[in-house]
């Protein structure tokens, strides 16, 4: 088999890659005080769904699927505010989650092209709001 042929989830070395990606960026999020507002107190069910998620995403078994159902990802992320600030320092925290866990070549680039597309497109309001206000009051509906 070929490099091409491989699917990034086994270039990089399955699940444990996954879960340990996943891992660097959540202590990221924990830590950034643009982001954590809008992550519920308790991130292992989220940590859970995005490792599922990503390894399904990227080749591997389609468990999230199975257990989720079809990702529909801008429809579940529609009641967060997203704007061009939070959606950098989300990237900003992936690609330093790849590097962290040493994701190397081609997957490194495949990965970060995704997320950089992925982000942009999960941005649903103009940078300049009061984002966790607005937030704040979309949840109490």
């Amino acid at each position: 088999m070929t490099e091409s042929e491989r699917s990034v989830y086994e270039m990089v070395g399955g699940d444990a890659t996954f879960r340990q990606l996943v891992d660097a960026f959540y202590r990221r999020v924990e830590a950034d005080e643009v982001l954590r507002p809008l992550f519920p107190e308790n991130l292992e069910e989220g940590k859970y769904w995005q490792y599922l998620f990503l390894a399904q995403f990227f080749g591997g078994p389609a468990q999230y699927i199975a257990e989720r159902g079809h990702p529909r990802l801008r429809m579940r992320h529609a009641p967060f505010i997203i704007d061009q600030e939070g959606r950098d320092h989300w990237f900003a925290h992936m690609c330093a989650a790849i590097d962290e866990v040493g994701i190397q070549e081609p997957a490194r680039s495949i990965m970060r092209d995704y997320f950089e597309r992925g982000a942009t497109f999960m941005i649903n309001t103009e940078s300049g709001t009061n984002n966790l206000m607005q937030w704040q009051n979309r949840s109490k509906d």
